[in-house]
């Protein structure tokens, strides 16, 4: 690392359509001492150190004491208490402000600072990134805080309280530029607005060094030119035609959908039919090929089936990869497509899990507007009125985790399973959400509409799984996996660098902050790193895709995941009176599951892997 007085650039990785990188050249950096660090807070801020000789006054202050040094980390205590000020026998080691900084207090002195009887009752992370003006090197630092809370604060307001105090801390607009600043900014906010913080503990650590500056994150519209318009390639031509399937898309359609000449989509499509991917049907119209395609029946009708194997468990998928995940899971599959060129083709694949017939199918929708959820709401009708033994209906497929950046305990992140359950707060297992309006009195309200099924048993079965731990579905996992290797789409676990959270902190701004980390650590005898989670899933374009909204609606009503919309698709469950539902998600992204191509197959994969273990487990079916 470059000597003090090095010029250095501070960058914090925030992005947003409007800045890219802040920095601005500092002349000190992290290795300076504690004492030229607490030296030049007194002096930025120009406080006046007050003398009162011969004077004692007890009273409330900010007090920063430096706790600890080594030439790549530096940890600092700020804590709000009663001290006694005086000059004297502080032998020049403490500066007492004065003027508009009134009530803050330094001390200079490396010290270990108060004792404190209990750990922190909330942290977050955040990365910073210390740039070398001569070489360009770039060294990430993380940056820790750690939060206590006077004993009267709600706890029930502690996480939303650190959030708000982060947001307003790292303001793209006002984020300090130097040590000093950051320091001081933490003093001035726990003196004017955050009285509930008692003490917060900041960690400095210089991390590795790059070549490479951050990347920025994915947005909603990555992909879309600001004039609406799709980037036209064979990936997301593929992704259409599999959203699309079973229905096909002519070539009209998907001309329009992307706002794209016909000549300028063809030879896309046809580098996809060479690599076999997709093909031709009537008027030109174009579908996915499956895997293993002379296991696919066409037909018009679907042929009659025995009593014997009358499936009594329905599972409906939305996305191509779900449908794919879930048939892994069935014993003995067929599949039927009943193909029309008027209206809506079905996909059906019937076998076994356990001791049930089951029969899974896949949502025919283009896109995410209410029309193709109404038609996705026809279907499950259709589908229950040809399987009429079927008493069990399960929703399987990705969705969007709810984060919690300041507590593992219900930290939701990618590869996590959340199956739909009611909860202490919570008595629905399904909420969909019309709008959210600002209230004349301020705030906002939100128009809610919520199921729960008559019959809990799916979910009773789930938690029972989950509090006995992952070995049984993990090895449905395994078994999936090496049913789907041959596969186009990949469906194991990306990486966990990949798996990158942001928080909004203002308009389209969002800057990269850590998941939490568990008080106790983990036991090393984990087979899987994804988590189960029960509680509420939920949905509603307006909410799901706005930061702001979908966490205050979370917070409210304990949502642990959105979904793309199922609301009609449950309206014709309980329509056609199935009594037990659940809703199981893998969790692909942080919003509403589509926006994570990378993750997708592998969260559709756990939540059909923790799918098959609830039909496991399930009581075989009567005879009537």
């Amino acid at each position: 690392m470059e000597e003090i007085g090095t010029e250095t650039s501070l960058v914090i990785s925030i992005w947003s359509p409007r800045i890219s990188f802040r920095s601005t050249s500092i002349r000190s950096s992290q290795t300076d001492s504690i004492y030229e660090l607490c030296r030049g807070i007194s002096g930025r801020v120009q406080m006046p150190v007050s003398t009162m000789e011969g004077v004692a006054k007890v009273e409330e202050q900010i007090v920063m004491t430096p706790k600890s040094k080594t030439d790549k980390s530096t940890t600092i205590l700020i804590e709000r208490r009663r001290v006694e000020i005086s000059d004297a026998g502080n032998n020049g080691q403490v500066h007492v402000a004065g003027g508009n900084h009134t009530g803050i207090i330094i001390n200079k002195q490396i010290t270990n600072g108060t004792t404190e009887e209990i750990p922190s009752q909330m942290s977050l992370e955040f990365k910073v990134f210390l740039i070398n003006s001569v070489t360009k090197k770039h060294t990430l630092e993380s940056r820790v805080l750690r939060f206590w809370f006077k004993d009267e604060f709600p706890t029930s307001e502690r996480a939303k309280l650190c959030q708000e105090f982060f947001k307003e801390l790292v303001s793209p607009s006002e984020f300090p530029r130097d040590y000093v600043g950051f320091i001081m900014k933490i003093m001035k906010l726990m003196q004017g607005h955050y009285l509930g913080i008692r003490k917060v503990e900041i960690e400095l650590q210089q991390l590795e060094e790059t070549d490479k500056p951050p990347e920025r994150p994915l947005s909603a519209d990555d992909g879309i030119s600001p004039g609406g318009k799709v980037e036209v390639s064979e990936t997301k031509l593929l992704e259409m035609i599999e959203s699309a399937y079973p229905n096909p898309l002519s070539l009209v359609d998907i001309s329009k959908q992307v706002q794209s000449t016909e000549d300028e989509i063809k030879p896309h499509l046809t580098s996809l039919q060479s690599k076999g991917l997709i093909k031709t049907l009537d008027n030109n119209a174009f579908t996915r090929v499956v895997q293993n395609e002379t296991q696919v029946k066409i037909v018009k009708q679907m042929p009659k089936i025995i009593k014997a194997k009358q499936p009594t468990i329905a599972i409906i998928t939305a996305q191509y990869c779900e449908k794919l995940a879930v048939d892994a899971m069935i014993d003995n599959p067929e599949t039927f497509v009943r193909y029309t060129t008027v209206g809506e083709s079905n996909v059906y694949t019937l076998g076994n899990i356990g001791s049930h017939r089951v029969v899974s199918t896949k949502l025919p929708s283009v896109g995410h507007t209410r029309e193709a959820m109404i038609a996705a709401g026809n279907t499950t009708t259709r589908l229950l009125g040809t399987f009429q033994k079927v008493d069990f209906v399960f929703l399987i497929g990705t969705g969007g985790g709810v984060p919690h950046f300041t507590d593992y305990s219900k930290h939701v992140r990618l590869g996590d399973v959340v199956v739909s359950a009611p909860s202490d707060n919570q008595k629905f297992v399904y909420m969909y959400c019309d709008k959210a309006t600002e209230k004349p009195s301020g705030g906002l309200e939100f128009e809610t509409r919520g199921w729960i099924p008559s019959s809990l048993v799916l979910q009773e079965i789930a938690s029972t799984i989950k509090d006995e731990g992952e070995e049984e579905w993990a090895q449905y996992v395994v078994q999936g996996l090496k049913h789907l290797k041959e596969q186009e789409a990949d469906f194991d676990r990306p990486p966990a660098t990949s798996d990158k959270l942001y928080m909004a902190i203002g308009e389209k701004d969002v800057i990269e902050v850590a998941h939490p980390t568990p008080h106790q650590p983990v036991s090393n005898k984990r087979k899987m790193e994804s988590r189960v989670h029960l509680g509420c899933i939920a949905s509603g374009r307006h909410v799901a895709r706005d930061d702001h909204l979908r966490q205050d609606l979370a917070s409210r009503l304990g949502i642990m995941a959105y979904d793309s919309e199922f609301d009609s698709v449950l309206e014709s469950v309980l329509g056609n009176r199935r009594d037990s539902f659940i809703v199981i998600r893998g969790i692909a992204d942080y919003k509403d599951g589509t926006r994570r191509r990378d993750w997708q197959p592998h969260a559709a994969l756990v939540a059909a892997a923790f799918a098959k273990a609830i039909a496991s487990r399930m009581e075989p079916p009567v005879d009537d």
